[in-house]
């Protein structure tokens, strides 16, 4: 039995121009997935873009300033719970599960409790995208071209505990290994080794925090990082495709519930629960 979908963006997500809740659903159970978490984008960090990714991503240039900068527009929390009720009319046999995914919530305090403070969402998910960079902050492919692979890696990395450590508003650690997606080919294959002595702190601060940890299977996730969080002390995952439009949502779950077996982690009690050890 696949388990729950506990990421997934809709057309509310700002970076999802293809994204669509109604058609998610109807994937999702096709699927026979018993439920997905629509976790929208709730971000505040404005960041610098390079043109390379500009020319990848086209609705980020319509939110580019002339100095390159990025600022993500506010969720439209009203307009996607509406949605979300109209799915869950449509498809009740699905559960759905409000959500959030908050960049940088340890930066951001004060706006992020001011949403969450309603009490709308039932999962928060914790995401770093941005470092510092400069004057301000960019995501990884301005990094990487402006710092040699390794150190980007590194930073990066080190910033997890700072976030786990500065906000307590999120239950799940979204995709720990965001920054080895955009690794440079120039780098060499990426050895999740070579980091371990970084890995090991971030994953111990996510235990420590009583936090899941979450299997990002938009890329294949790594088994060295579920073994580490286990033996560091961690005692929960979570799965999440981060699909950004329906086709995508679902993808890789299979294959992520095989590892998670293979590390001693086993379903909850209900399809939606965290998967413990």
């Amino acid at each position: 039995m696949l388990p729950t979908d506990g990421h997934v963006h809709s057309e509310w997500s700002w970076d999802a121009p293809l994204g669509a809740m109604e058609r998610t659903c109807a994937r999702a159970v096709e699927l026979g997935l018993p439920a997905v978490a629509f976790t929208e984008h709730l971000d505040y960090t404005m960041w610098s873009a390079v043109e390379g990714n500009l020319d990848a991503h086209p609705y980020l240039k319509a939110l580019r300033t002339p100095e390159l900068t990025i600022t993500p527009p506010p969720l439209d929390v009203d307009g996607y719970l509406e949605s979300v009720q109209r799915c869950r009319d449509l498809f009740p046999g699905l559960q759905i599960i409000t959500g959030v995914e908050v960049g940088e919530p340890h930066l951001h305090t004060a706006a992020v409790k001011a949403v969450l403070a309603a009490g709308q969402f039932d999962r928060v998910l914790g995401s770093l995208h941005c470092l510092p960079l400069g004057d301000g902050f960019a995501e990884p492919p301005a990094q990487f071209q402006r710092h040699a692979a390794a150190d980007v890696v590194r930073a990066y990395l080190a910033e997890v505990p700072r976030l786990i450590a500065g906000s307590d508003v999120f239950g799940v650690l979204a995709h720990i290994d965001y920054v080895v997606r955009y690794w440079p080919d120039s780098a060499g294959p990426f050895d999740p080794y070579v980091f371990e002595d970084q890995f090991r702190p971030a994953l111990r601060a996510l235990a420590d925090g009583g936090r899941a940890l979450e299997v990002n299977t938009r890329r294949q996730f790594r088994p060295e990082l579920v073994r580490w969080f286990r033996e560091e002390g961690g005692d929960a995952v979570t799965f999440g495709s981060d699909a950004h439009f329906p086709e995508a949502v679902g993808q890789g779950l299979a294959e992520a519930v095989a590892m998670v077996e293979a590390h001693g982690f086993r379903a909850g009690a209900h399809p939606h629960d965290r998967w413990w050890r």
